[in-house]
């Protein structure tokens, strides 16, 4: 077992079956419950970095107003900026390595998926590979793969007479759909920045616009290609860990932080069309 795993895949997979069987051995239950308490536990990592992007936003105006006054000396333009941070006590880099490490354990605990669920062939002995003597299962022990309509260890897509191919489940399209609906709350600011785009003569702008666009319908398309071609458990997972992130994206702080925000360009789209 190489140190990734040792170190990450191996305890998340033992956190999991732990939830498993404090929830009468129902793997669906285990992933909801575990992936709620891992998100949770996590936050802590994420939240300098949110708190990095919030101060962003509200400087947004002052760096814009930069771009336009120094838009022919990149030099003056990244001492001005490296001015502005410091007078506001703003590190841009701050937040990143947490909010990284965070990204690393939901990459292992998406191995924890491609290891064990990703065939429901020899499912004890796979997940016996990773886990502790204490939750390993006897080889009598036969893993609880029901939840609902789904089994946990095959894809969540359904077919329909007279159609060669199978559409996404009621779980895949969830995902999608909260996917779609997170990616639009974290960019409330991309249709003004599109169209002050517009208006600057740098090819760069535009192109950075037009991804920030394509973000927000890229990611839920992904969701149901990815979704249709993986285990429903790992569909379920990406459900409670969109649906948190939404949550948490519509509480008191962060609705400010996007009202302020919309404000900020709206002032910033005015001073544009003056000029």
């Amino acid at each position: 077992m190489n140190p990734f795993d040792i170190i990450l895949v191996q305890p998340l997979a033992n956190g999991l079956i732990l939830f498993y069987r404090l929830l009468g051995n129902n793997l669906g239950l285990a992933i909801i419950a575990f992936s709620i308490f891992l998100r949770f536990v996590l936050n802590p990592l994420t939240k300098p970095y949110l708190e990095s992007m919030k101060k962003m936003k509200e400087i947004a105006p002052q760096l814009e107003k930069l771009k336009s006054k120094f838009k022919d000396d990149k030099i003056k333009l990244a001492q001005a900026q490296a001015e502005l941070y410091k007078q506001k006590k703003i590190n841009p880099g701050s937040g990143c390595l947490p909010y990284l490490l965070q990204i690393v354990i939901f990459i292992a605990f998406f191995n924890v998926f491609t290891k064990t669920i990703y065939s429901s062939e020899n499912l004890t002995q796979k997940f016996n590979n990773l886990l502790y003597e204490p939750l390993k299962f006897s080889q009598e022990d036969v893993i609880n793969t029901k939840f609902l309509y789904l089994d946990i260890t095959k894809p969540d897509v359904l077919k329909v007479k007279g159609l060669p191919f199978g559409i996404p489940g009621p779980v895949i399209i969830l995902a999608a759909l909260i996917q779609f609906w997170s990616s639009k709350i974290m960019m409330p600011a991309t249709e003004a920045y599109k169209k002050k785009a517009k208006k600057t003569p740098e090819v760069s702008d535009d192109l950075q616009a037009t991804m920030q666009k394509s973000m927000i319908y890229t990611f839920p398309l992904m969701t149901l290609f990815f979704g249709m071609n993986f285990p429903s458990g790992l569909a379920l997972y990406w459900v409670v860990f969109s649906l948190i992130q939404f949550v948490q994206q519509y509480d008191g702080k962060k609705i400010g932080s996007l009202i302020t925000g919309g404000s900020l360009l709206k002032s910033v789209s005015e001073n544009g069309r003056k000029k």
